[in-house]
C-alpha cells in the first residue's frame, strides 16, 4: 500500500515539474494547423527504406513512402501502386500493372524533377538496390525467392513503364506479403545517386508525407504530401497537415505528456506506468476512461527465451541445455498464467500452444503439443534426464536486457521450486542483440515481430539453412524432418494444405524444445479522444494517412 502511494505522489510531482519544463510542447507556428504528435523513446537511425529494419524506422518509413502492395488492419494485401496482379499457375511469375498517376515528392530541397512519375524501372532500381553488396541492405533477403540473371541481377522484366514482371525461383506464396515490407519501398535513382549513404536524411518518396526537417535525437517533421494519390470514401488522403515525432527516452515522461495532451498516441504499456494505467485485469483505469482511448488487439509477436542447441558447439556432458528432457521441463516448470496476471496485467496471451501466434494459419487453439504448467512432469523429465529434482544440474545462466528482468526472475523463482537453478545475466539491448546473432549465448531472451502475414515467418527461424548470422535461426537448430516439411510448404499455394504442414513443423519445435514460448503479446494504443481514424492492427503497423483530428 505504501508503495503504491509513493508511486503517485512521484507521477504527480514529476507531472507539475514536466508542466513547466516540457520539450514537447505545442508550437505557436503550428496554429491552425492539424499535427498529429508521438514520441519514438527509441529514437530513428535513418529515413532510408533500404535500412528499415526496426519499428521506429518502419513507421517513419510508413508514412514516406509506398510499394507495390500493402496491408490492411485485417492483414489483406491490397493495391498500392500497383492497382493489379496476376500470378501464373506455377506461382513463380508475378505481373504487376502500376498506376500512372503516381509522382515522387516535390521539394526545392532537392535538385529533382518536379512532377516526376513513378515508372516500373523505378521498382527494379529498387529491388536491385536492396541485393547491392554495397548498400548492404538488411533487407536484402526479402529478395532471396527471386530468380537471378547473369551478373546477379534480380530476374524482373519491365515491358513498359507501367508493368513490372518478377519471376521467382520457385512458388513461394508468401511473397506478396513480404512485397507490403517497407524495404520494398520504391524510391527515385537520381536522388540516391546523388545524396549515396546520406539519402538517409534526404528521403524522397511517393507517400502520403514529405520530408520536412529533422533534427536528430530531437524532432522529426513530416507535412502533407499534397499530390498523394489515394482516396477514401472520396476525399484525398491524408487528411492532417503534419506529423511531429519527438524523442524522449524515458519512458514515464512520455506518458505524462500524454496525459498532460501534448502527445497525440502511445504505443504499448511500460512497467514505470503500467499499474497507475490499467487494472489488474488488463482494462484502463476509471479515472482515465473519459480522458483517452485504448485501442487493442492481438499482435503477431511470439516473446520466448532461446536455447543454443548447435551441436557443433556444444555435447550434453559439457552443457545439460543440449539434453531435449532438460528443455522441456523448464517449459513445463512454470506458469505462464500467472505470470501475465501479475507481470502484465493480463496484457497478451499465454503460450500454451507453439511458436505460431493466434491469427496466422496454422495457429491452432486445439494444438496438443504444446506447454502448460505441470511440475509433476518437469520433475519427471529432470529425473529422466538423470538429475532428480535438479539434484547434480549445474547453474544454468539465461542472459536478458534489463526490460525483461522481471519476467525472468518470475522464472528463475518458479523452477527453483523443481530444484534448477537459473542465474541472470543482464546486458545492454545492442550488446544482447550482437552476442545471440554471433551465437554466443546459450540461454537468451528473445522475441519474434511478423515482417509479414505468414507463419513461414516464425518457422524460418528453426530451418538449418538460416543459421544466424546469416539469417534468424538464433538458437541454431537442425532437423532433418523439418526442413523437408519446411522445403514442401515453399511451393505449396493451397492455403489449408500449407496450414497443416505448417502445424506438423510447430509440433517438432515444441517437442524438440529449442525455445520455451514464454507469451503473444497483444498491440495497445492509447489514443487522445479527439483523434479519429487510427486503426489497429497484429503487426502494429502505423499508419497516419487515414487520421483525423477534431478541433
Amino acid at each position: 500500500m505504501q508503495k503504491s502511494r509513493c508511486s503517485v505522489f512521484f507521477i504527480l510531482f514529476l507531472a507539475y515539474f514536466l508542466s513547466h519544463t516540457s520539450c514537447i510542447n505545442r508550437e505557436n507556428d503550428n496554429e491552425g494547423k492539424t499535427v498529429f504528435r508521438y514520441n519514438e523513446s527509441a529514437g530513428i537511425t535513418t529515413l532510408d527504406p533500404a535500412f528499415a529494419r526496426d519499428q521506429s524506422i518502419i513507421w517513419a518509413c510508413n508514412q514516406l513512402y509506398n510499394g507495390l502492395v500493402q496491408i490492411d488492419d485485417s492483414m489483406r494485401v491490397l493495391p498500392a501502386i500497383a492497382k493489379t496482379w496476376e500470378i501464373d499457375e506455377s506461382g513463380t511469375k508475378y505481373t504487376f500493372y502500376l498506376r500512372d498517376d503516381v509522382r515522387f515528392h516535390n521539394t526545392t530541397f532537392y535538385d529533382f524533377p518536379k512532377d516526376r512519375v513513378v515508372k516500373s524501372s523505378d521498382f527494379e532500381y529498387s529491388f536491385n538496390r536492396l541485393i547491392d553488396p554495397k548498400v548492404a541492405s538488411p533487407g536484402s533477403w526479402v529478395m532471396g525467392q527471386v530468380a537471378r540473371k547473369e551478373g546477379g541481377f534480380l530476374d524482373m522484366e519491365t515491358p513498359s513503364d507501367t508493368v513490372l514482371i518478377i519471376n521467382l525461383k520457385q512458388a513461394f506464396p508468401p511473397f506478396l506479403g513480404i512485397l507490403s515490407m517497407q524495404y520494398t519501398s520504391v524510391v527515385p535513382h537520381e536522388v540516391v545517386e546523388k545524396y549515396g549513404v546520406d539519402f538517409r536524411n534526404h528521403p524522397v518518396g511517393t507517400g502520403a508525407f514529405r520530408y520536412k526537417m529533422w533534427k536528430e535525437g530531437v524532432k522529426l517533421v513530416l507535412e502533407k504530401n499534397p499530390d498523394y494519390f489515394e482516396e477514401f470514401d472520396g476525399e484525398k488522403l491524408p487528411f492532417i497537415d503534419a506529423v511531429a515525432v519527438t524523442f524522449v527516452v524515458d519512458k514515464q515522461s512520455a506518458f505524462l505528456e500524454f496525459v498532460k495532451g501534448n502527445l497525440d498516441f502511445l504505443s504499448g504499456i511500460d512497467a514505470t506506468y503500467k499499474d497507475e494505467l490499467l487494472t489488474s485485469s488488463g482494462k484502463l483505469n476509471e479515472k482515465y476512461e473519459s480522458r483517452f482511448k485504448m485501442l487493442t488487439t492481438p499482435y503477431l509477436n511470439t516473446e520466448y527465451l532461446g536455447f543454443n542447441v548447435d551441436t557443433s558447439l556444444h555435447n550434453p556432458q559439457d552443457n545439460p541445455l543440449m539434453i531435449r528432457e532438460i528443455r522441456q521441463a523448464l517449459n513445463y516448470g512454470f506458469d505462464r498464467r500467472k505470470m501475465m496476471q501479475f507481470l502484465r496485467n493480463n496484457i497478451g496471451e499465454p503460450a500454451h500452444y507453439g511458436m505460431i501466434p493466434r491469427g496466422l494459419q496454422g495457429f491452432s487453439e486445439n494444438a496438443n503439443y504444446g506447454y502448460t504448467y505441470d511440475t509433476h512432469k518437469a520433475l519427471e523429465l529432470l529425473k529422466e534426464a538423470g538429475f532428480p529434482n535438479g539434484k547434480g544440474l549445474p547453474p544454468i545462466k539465461l542472459s536478458v536486457s534489463n526490460s525483461y528482468l522481471d519476467l525472468s526472475q518470475y522464472i528463475q523463482s518458479e523452477l527453483s521450486r523443481i530444484g534448477v537453478n537459473i542465474q541472470i545475466d543482464v546486458n545492454p539491448p545492442a550488446t544482447q542483440r550482437d552476442l545471440i546473432s554471433q551465437s554466443k549465448l546459450d540461454f537468451f531472451r528473445g522475441s519474434w515481430i511478423a515482417d509479414y502475414p505468414d507463419a513461414e515467418n516464425y518457422l524460418s527461424l528453426f530451418y538449418s539453412k538460416n543459421f544466424a548470422p546469416n539469417g534468424p535461426n538464433y538458437t541454431h537448430f537442425s532437423n532433418a524432418h523439418f526442413d523437408k516439411l519446411y522445403e514442401k510448404s515453399q511451393s505449396i499455394v493451397n492455403d489449408s494444405m500449407r496450414s497443416l504442414l505448417y502445424r506438423q513443423m510447430d509440433s517438432i519445435i515444441m517437442f524438440e524444445a529449442p525455445v520455451i514460448v514464454l507469451y503473444y503479446d497483444q498491440v495497445v494504443r492509447l489514443v487522445q479522444n479527439n483523434i479519429e481514424g487510427l486503426g489497429n492492427n497484429p503487426m502494429n503497423l502505423l499508419s497516419l494517412k487515414k487520421v483525423k483530428i477534431l478541433q
